[in-house]
C-alpha cells in the first residue's frame, strides 16, 4: 500500500511541477495583454483593461515599464522557488517512505543545513530588497518636469489644474451610462479627461479636499493617495498618444466607483491647442492652486 502510495505521489508530483512549467510559459505572455475595451468595446486606447486578462496592462511610459520588469523578476524567483519545494518534496516522500527507510533516523540537527536555510532566504529577499527600493524611489518624484498637474480628490469626482499653463482648473466627472456613445467605456469615460502632451515628464501633486482618495492609472505607473492637508508629489510619461484608464482605488465612501480617470495622451502641437481652448473654457473656473502648498511646488518648478 505505501509503495502504491509512494509512485501515486510521485507521479502526481510529476504532473504538478509540469503544469507549474507550463503555466510559466503562459504567464509571461500574459503579462502582455493587447489594448482594446470592455465587453466589446472597439476604443482604440492603451491603457484599459480586457476580458479575460491575467497580467498587468501593457506599459504606456517608462514607470510602467521598471513595473513590468520587478514583476517579472518576482514572479521568475517565485517560480523557482516553487519548483524546488516540489521536487523537494517529492524526493523526501519517495526517499523516505516506509518500505525504503523502515528504521527512520533520529537526526535532530545538521549544521549545513540550518545554515543553508538561514542563509538562503536572507540572499532572496536582498534580491528582491535591491530593486524594489529602486523602483519606490523611480516612481517618488520628477526630477526634470516639463509639466506639473495639481490633482485633488472630492467626493466623488477629480479636479485637475494646470498651474503652469494658464493656471486654469476643471472638475472631471463620469459619462452616465445612459449617455454613453457607441465604443465608450462604461464607468471609464469621463466628460473632462486629463490631457498631457506626448513624451512630457508629468509632475503630479495630489491632495484630497475632503478625504482620502487615490489617483491610480494602471497602464501608466502612476498611484498616489490624495490626503487632506497633505501635498505628495509623483511623476508619469506617456511615451504614445491614446487614452489611458483609471479609478479611485480607496474606497472613499459610498460614491467611491463613481472616480474614474482618463487621460488623454496627444502631441505637443494638440496639447497647446488644447491649452488655448481650455483657458478660454475654464476661465470662470476657480483658480488652479488648490492650496498653498500646491502653489510653492508649482512655482519652484518653473
Amino acid at each position: 500500500m505505501q509503495r502504491l502510495i509512494g509512485r501515486w505521489f510521485g507521479k502526481a508530483s510529476g504532473l504538478a511541477l509540469a503544469a507549474l512549467f507550463g503555466m510559466a510559459g503562459v504567464v509571461g505572455p500574459a503579462l502582455a495583454q493587447p489594448s482594446g475595451g470592455i465587453a466589446g468595446a472597439t476604443h482604440s486606447g492603451f491603457g484599459a483593461p480586457v476580458p479575460w486578462g491575467i497580467g498587468l496592462q501593457p506599459a504606456g511610459g517608462p514607470v510602467k515599464e521598471a513595473i513590468h520588469d520587478f514583476n517579472s523578476l518576482v514572479l521568475w524567483i517565485i517560480i523557482i522557488i516553487t519548483a524546488f519545494v516540489s521536487v523537494l518534496l517529492a524526493y523526501c516522500v519517495w526517499r523516505y517512505r516506509e518500505a525504503a527507510n523502515p528504521t527512520p533516523s533520529r537526526t535532530s540537527h545538521h549544521t549545513m543545513l540550518e545554515v543553508a536555510w538561514t542563509v538562503l532566504p536572507v540572499l532572496i529577499l536582498l534580491i528582491i530588497a535591491i530593486p524594489s527600493f529602486r523602483l519606490i524611489y523611480y516612481e517618488d518624484r520628477a526630477r526634470d518636469a516639463d509639466i506639473t498637474i495639481n490633482v485633488q480628490g472630492r467626493q466623488w469626482y477629480w479636479h485637475y489644474a494646470y498651474p503652469d499653463n494658464g493656471n486654469f482648473a476643471f472638475d472631471s466627472r463620469p459619462i452616465p451610462t445612459d449617455e454613453l456613445k457607441p465604443g465608450q467605456l462604461r464607468n471609464l469615460e469621463v466628460d473632462e479627461p486629463l490631457v498631457i502632451p506626448v513624451g512630457a515628464n508629468v509632475r503630479v501633486l495630489t491632495t484630497g479636499q475632503d478625504v482620502i482618495h487615490s489617483f491610480f492609472v494602471p497602464s501608466l505607473g502612476v498611484q498616489k493617495y490624495t490626503i487632506p492637508g497633505r501635498t505628495l508629489e509623483t511623476w508619469f510619461r506617456a511615451d504614445h498618444a491614446g487614452t489611458f484608464y483609471g479609478q479611485c482605488n480607496q474606497i472613499c465612501g459610498t460614491n467611491h466607483w463613481f472616480m474614474p480617470i482618463m487621460v488623454r495622451a496627444v502631441p505637443q502641437a494638440e496639447f497647446q491647442a488644447w491649452i488655448e481652448d481650455a483657458k478660454k473654457k475654464f476661465a470662470a473656473a476657480e483658480p488652479a492652486g488648490t492650496t498653498p502648498a500646491t502653489q510653492q511646488l508649482a512655482e519652484a518648478s518653473r
